[in-house]
């Protein structure tokens, strides 16, 4: 019995370590980012994941419209925005 305390007591501690340092901070961020993406709003200065910078000018349901500095506007997915920048 003490044998098996022994070995299976390291692992659940191990798996309790995952949880708090990895798994836990991994899932409120990305439940921020997603929160963050459905409050999008026409206007807001947001920055995309692959750095382009603009202002959401149209919101779709799963896209977004981007208006940049030329006036030119990108259509994107709501996952590519990665974070509204405040003025």
């Amino acid at each position: 019995m003490e044998g098996l305390i022994g070995t299976v007591f390291p692992l659940l501690l191990m798996f309790v370590l995952f949880y708090f340092l990895l798994i836990r901070p991994q899932q409120k961020r990305q439940k921020a980012v997603q929160q963050m993406q459905s409050d999008l709003k026409k206007g807001d200065r947001v920055v995309t994941i692959g750095g382009l910078h603009g202002f959401v000018d149209a919101l779709d349901e799963g896209t977004v419209v981007i208006k940049c500095g030329d006036g030119s506007r990108l259509t994107y997915d709501r996952a590519a925005i990665r974070d509204v920048v405040q003025d």
